[in-house]
């Protein structure tokens, strides 16, 4: 390989990981759509940010309350119905009910499907039941736009409002604790079996696992009339022509201290290995 051919693909590289770092941010806005059974024409929307849905809207958490999913099981029954084992700490979340999202632009009815869709385009589909009349062990499904006190262990989120709370704005089951025997509020494996059709849930490497339904970075909900008749599997790109937020512009995103390390590790790697050529 030539010097010229490997510094174009150093210089690759840095850029897949630079376009990488760019869009591995926090949300502070979301944009909700009801979409006509045609699957394409969009019967109303709106973009609002969080500061908003704190004024305007029902506040989900008290910021101290830890909320949990649980993520695979490897050892004995996978669906672990006492909830022993391999929960995942979200924090100490606030956030708004999906249901009052999809009341902005008309709500949705029995046969919809809502889509709660990432930044990066995983999404997961739920039935309107799960959204507007949720099991009480499931609970609410919230969009979380603030953390008042970090995991205990495992990923960290940051603490505050997005985007210090760097992995929001995340989706998190505001679950209660009537299935588990420390009263911790904890969206189990069981749960979902019992909660979710099995459409909606999700699983690790054939074991299920709530950790996955619990999306960071969201930017879109859609409410489907009728159903969502696509590609549950694939990724779905962003629809087009967002309005305005409804508030102010939030202020500039700043990338999470941890993607900021890995950015500039790249690019002092780039440097000495073109001093190398």
């Amino acid at each position: 390989m030539t010097q010229h051919l490997k510094k174009a693909t150093l210089l690759v590289l840095l850029l897949l990981l630079t376009a990488g770092v760019v869009h591995a941010a926090p949300t502070t806005s979301v944009y909700v759509a009801k979409i006509a059974p045609d699957q394409t024409t969009i019967l109303d929307d709106t973009m609002i940010d969080y500061q908003w849905m704190e004024a305007h809207l029902p506040v989900l958490g008290d910021g101290e309350t830890r909320y949990y999913h649980q993520g695979p099981v490897f050892d004995g029954d996978k669906w672990d119905p006492e909830e022993t084992t391999n929960f995942k700490d979200r924090g100490a979340v606030k956030g708004t009910d999906v249901r009052d999202l999809c009341d902005l632009v008309g709500g949705a009815e029995s046969g919809d499907d809502i889509m709660i869709r990432a930044t990066d385009g995983y999404h997961v589909v739920y039935p309107y039941a799960n959204v507007y009349t949720p099991d009480p062990r499931q609970g609410p499904i919230g969009i979380c736009w603030y953390n008042g006190a970090d995991s205990g262990a495992g990923e960290r989120q940051g603490t505050g409002y997005v985007p210090d709370y760097y992995m929001g704005m995340r989706v998190v089951f505001f679950a209660d604790n009537s299935t588990n025997d420390e009263g911790l509020h904890v969206y189990g494996n069981y749960d979902m079996h019992e909660t979710l059709p099995d459409s909606a849930q999700h699983f690790y490497d054939l074991l299920p696992s709530t950790s996955g339904l619990s999306i960071k970075w969201v930017d879109e909900i859609r409410i489907y009339q009728g159903g969502f008749t696509g590609d549950r599997g694939s990724l779905a790109s962003s629809l087009i022509e967002k309005p305005v937020p409804k508030a102010a512009t939030p202020a500039p995103t700043e990338a999470p201290l941890s993607m900021i390390v890995v950015f500039g590790g790249a690019c002092i790697g780039l440097c000495i290995a073109l001093r190398r050529t």
